[in-house]
Protein backbone atom coordinates (compact mmCIF):
# COMPACT_ATOMS: atom_id res chain seq x y z
CA UNK A 1 0.00 0.00 0.00
CA UNK A 2 2.98 2.35 0.71
CA UNK A 3 4.20 2.40 -2.77
CA UNK A 4 1.23 2.36 -4.13
CA UNK A 5 0.68 5.67 -2.79
CA UNK A 6 4.13 6.68 -3.40
CA UNK A 7 3.62 6.15 -7.14
CA UNK A 8 0.35 7.85 -6.95
CA UNK A 9 1.86 10.88 -5.61
CA UNK A 10 4.65 10.77 -8.04
CA UNK A 11 2.18 10.54 -10.71
CA UNK A 12 0.27 13.42 -9.24
CA UNK A 13 3.40 15.29 -9.10
CA UNK A 14 3.60 14.46 -13.51
CA UNK A 15 0.08 15.34 -14.16
CA UNK A 16 0.95 18.64 -12.20
CA UNK A 17 4.24 19.52 -14.04
CA UNK A 18 3.06 17.58 -17.24
CA UNK A 19 -0.68 17.58 -17.80
CA UNK A 20 -0.73 16.87 -21.22
CA UNK A 21 1.75 14.10 -21.60
CA UNK A 22 0.23 12.66 -18.84
CA UNK A 23 -2.74 12.78 -20.21
CA UNK A 24 -1.45 11.29 -23.60
CA UNK A 25 0.22 8.21 -22.26
CA UNK A 26 -3.46 7.36 -21.03
CA UNK A 27 -5.02 8.14 -24.24
CA UNK A 28 -2.41 5.77 -25.82
CA UNK A 29 -3.05 2.98 -23.63
CA UNK A 30 1.03 3.50 -22.64
CA UNK A 31 0.18 3.42 -19.21
CA UNK A 32 -2.59 2.20 -16.78
CA UNK A 33 -2.84 4.68 -14.30
CA UNK A 34 -4.17 3.04 -10.57
CA UNK A 35 -7.56 3.97 -8.90
CA UNK A 36 -4.27 5.26 -6.63
CA UNK A 37 -3.55 7.89 -9.06
CA UNK A 38 -7.20 8.57 -9.39
CA UNK A 39 -7.56 9.02 -5.75
CA UNK A 40 -4.64 11.10 -5.53
CA UNK A 41 -5.57 13.64 -8.29
CA UNK A 42 -8.93 14.33 -6.38
CA UNK A 43 -7.52 14.55 -2.77
CA UNK A 44 -5.39 16.98 -4.47
CA UNK A 45 -8.32 19.21 -5.59
CA UNK A 46 -10.19 18.70 -2.27
CA UNK A 47 -7.18 19.39 -0.40
CA UNK A 48 -6.55 22.61 -2.28
CA UNK A 49 -10.33 23.82 -2.14
CA UNK A 50 -10.83 22.99 1.48
CA UNK A 51 -7.27 25.09 2.64
CA UNK A 52 -8.51 28.12 0.28
CA UNK A 53 -11.93 27.70 1.68
CA UNK A 54 -10.54 27.84 5.53
CA UNK A 55 -8.76 31.12 4.79
CA UNK A 56 -11.95 32.88 3.13
CA UNK A 57 -13.23 32.00 6.40
CA UNK A 58 -10.75 34.31 8.82
CA UNK A 59 -12.81 37.41 8.71
CA UNK A 60 -15.96 36.00 10.15
CA UNK A 61 -14.25 33.18 12.40
CA UNK A 62 -16.44 30.22 10.35
CA UNK A 63 -13.26 28.88 9.02
CA UNK A 64 -14.62 25.32 8.86
CA UNK A 65 -17.96 26.29 7.17
CA UNK A 66 -16.25 27.93 4.77
CA UNK A 67 -13.95 25.10 3.50
CA UNK A 68 -16.75 22.57 3.39
CA UNK A 69 -18.96 25.24 1.37
CA UNK A 70 -16.01 25.93 -0.72
CA UNK A 71 -15.24 22.34 -1.25
CA UNK A 72 -18.92 21.09 -1.60
CA UNK A 73 -19.81 24.14 -4.38
CA UNK A 74 -16.77 23.39 -6.55
CA UNK A 75 -16.84 19.19 -6.13
CA UNK A 76 -20.42 20.16 -7.25
CA UNK A 77 -19.98 22.06 -9.95
CA UNK A 78 -17.60 19.62 -11.54
CA UNK A 79 -19.95 16.43 -10.80
CA UNK A 80 -22.72 18.51 -12.76
CA UNK A 81 -20.70 19.72 -15.88
CA UNK A 82 -18.67 16.60 -16.30
CA UNK A 83 -21.37 14.33 -17.93
CA UNK A 84 -22.05 17.14 -20.47
CA UNK A 85 -18.62 17.65 -21.29
CA UNK A 86 -18.75 14.00 -22.75
CA UNK A 87 -22.09 14.25 -24.20
CA UNK A 88 -21.28 17.22 -25.43
CA UNK A 89 -18.16 17.32 -26.86
CA UNK A 90 -19.57 13.94 -28.51
CA UNK A 91 -21.66 15.10 -30.40
CA UNK A 92 -19.29 17.83 -31.67
CA UNK A 93 -16.97 14.97 -33.10
CA UNK A 94 -14.71 14.63 -30.11
CA UNK A 95 -13.25 10.91 -30.36
CA UNK A 96 -11.88 11.20 -26.55
CA UNK A 97 -12.96 7.83 -24.36
CA UNK A 98 -14.86 8.48 -21.54
CA UNK A 99 -11.57 7.85 -18.90
CA UNK A 100 -9.81 10.11 -21.25
CA UNK A 101 -12.57 12.76 -20.68
CA UNK A 102 -12.61 12.30 -16.92
CA UNK A 103 -9.01 12.17 -16.65
CA UNK A 104 -8.98 15.52 -18.55
CA UNK A 105 -11.36 17.49 -16.28
CA UNK A 106 -9.71 15.94 -13.15
CA UNK A 107 -6.10 16.94 -14.14
CA UNK A 108 -7.79 20.41 -14.68
CA UNK A 109 -9.22 20.51 -11.36
CA UNK A 110 -6.33 18.96 -10.00
CA UNK A 111 -3.97 21.45 -10.96
CA UNK A 112 -6.79 24.20 -10.00
CA UNK A 113 -6.81 22.98 -6.85
CA UNK A 114 -2.86 23.68 -6.38
CA UNK A 115 -3.57 27.04 -7.85
CA UNK A 116 -5.68 27.50 -4.83
CA UNK A 117 -3.10 26.22 -2.27
CA UNK A 118 -0.56 28.54 -4.10
CA UNK A 119 -2.81 31.87 -3.48
CA UNK A 120 -3.20 31.20 0.25
CA UNK A 121 -0.96 33.07 1.29
CA UNK A 122 -2.15 36.26 -0.81
CA UNK A 123 -5.86 35.74 0.54
CA UNK A 124 -4.52 35.38 3.91
CA UNK A 125 -2.15 38.50 3.87
CA UNK A 126 -4.51 40.40 2.19
CA UNK A 127 -7.57 40.24 4.54
CA UNK A 128 -5.58 40.29 7.56
CA UNK A 129 -3.78 43.68 5.93
CA UNK A 130 -7.39 44.87 4.97
CA UNK A 131 -10.18 43.57 7.37
CA UNK A 132 -13.00 44.68 5.26
CA UNK A 133 -16.25 42.74 3.81
CA UNK A 134 -16.06 44.29 0.40
CA UNK A 135 -12.70 43.94 -0.06
CA UNK A 136 -12.69 40.43 0.65
CA UNK A 137 -15.54 39.43 -1.90
CA UNK A 138 -13.30 41.70 -4.37
CA UNK A 139 -10.23 40.25 -3.65
CA UNK A 140 -11.80 36.34 -3.74
CA UNK A 141 -13.31 37.12 -6.83
CA UNK A 142 -10.00 38.48 -8.18
CA UNK A 143 -8.30 34.93 -7.17
CA UNK A 144 -10.92 32.84 -8.13
CA UNK A 145 -10.81 34.47 -12.02
CA UNK A 146 -6.93 34.14 -11.84
CA UNK A 147 -7.84 30.20 -11.20
CA UNK A 148 -10.28 29.94 -13.79
CA UNK A 149 -7.60 31.71 -16.47
CA UNK A 150 -5.16 29.07 -15.13
CA UNK A 151 -7.32 26.34 -15.27
CA UNK A 152 -8.78 26.58 -18.63
CA UNK A 153 -5.09 27.35 -19.80
CA UNK A 154 -4.62 23.47 -18.70
CA UNK A 155 -7.97 22.03 -19.84
CA UNK A 156 -7.03 23.61 -23.57
CA UNK A 157 -3.67 22.49 -23.67
CA UNK A 158 -4.75 18.90 -22.37
CA UNK A 159 -7.48 18.97 -24.98
CA UNK A 160 -5.49 20.57 -27.96
CA UNK A 161 -3.04 17.34 -27.45
CA UNK A 162 -5.70 14.90 -27.18
CA UNK A 163 -7.11 15.91 -30.38
CA UNK A 164 -4.25 17.80 -32.30
CA UNK A 165 -6.82 17.54 -35.53
CA UNK A 166 -9.42 19.62 -33.60
CA UNK A 167 -9.91 23.14 -34.29
CA UNK A 168 -11.37 24.04 -30.82
CA UNK A 169 -11.69 23.04 -28.10
CA UNK A 170 -14.42 22.70 -24.98
CA UNK A 171 -14.71 26.10 -23.31
CA UNK A 172 -18.21 26.01 -23.29
CA UNK A 173 -17.55 23.55 -20.26
CA UNK A 174 -15.39 25.89 -18.52
CA UNK A 175 -18.34 28.51 -18.85
CA UNK A 176 -20.66 26.05 -17.63
CA UNK A 177 -18.35 24.91 -14.78
CA UNK A 178 -18.28 28.82 -13.75
CA UNK A 179 -21.93 29.55 -13.45
CA UNK A 180 -22.73 26.52 -11.77
CA UNK A 181 -19.46 26.87 -9.73
CA UNK A 182 -21.16 30.90 -9.46
CA UNK A 183 -24.59 29.96 -8.60
CA UNK A 184 -23.65 27.16 -6.10
CA UNK A 185 -20.90 29.85 -4.40
CA UNK A 186 -23.73 32.90 -4.23
CA UNK A 187 -26.76 30.43 -2.86
CA UNK A 188 -24.27 29.32 -0.06
CA UNK A 189 -23.09 32.62 0.57
CA UNK A 190 -19.54 31.70 0.37
CA UNK A 191 -18.87 35.25 -0.62
CA UNK A 192 -20.39 36.88 2.33
CA UNK A 193 -17.89 38.33 4.96
CA UNK A 194 -18.32 39.51 8.29
CA UNK A 195 -15.67 41.03 10.64
CA UNK A 196 -15.63 39.24 14.23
Amino acid sequence: MRAQLQSAVAHVATALREPEEFAKHWERGTVAYSPWVWAALLSTAIFGTTTYGMTMGLLGGDVLQKACICTFAAGMAWTVALPALYILNSLGGSRLSFSSTVLAALVTVSWGGLAMVASIPLNWFFLTAVPHPHFAVALNLLIFAGVGVAMADVFRRIMRRLEPDRETFPAWWLLLLTVIGSELFYHLNLFQFSVL
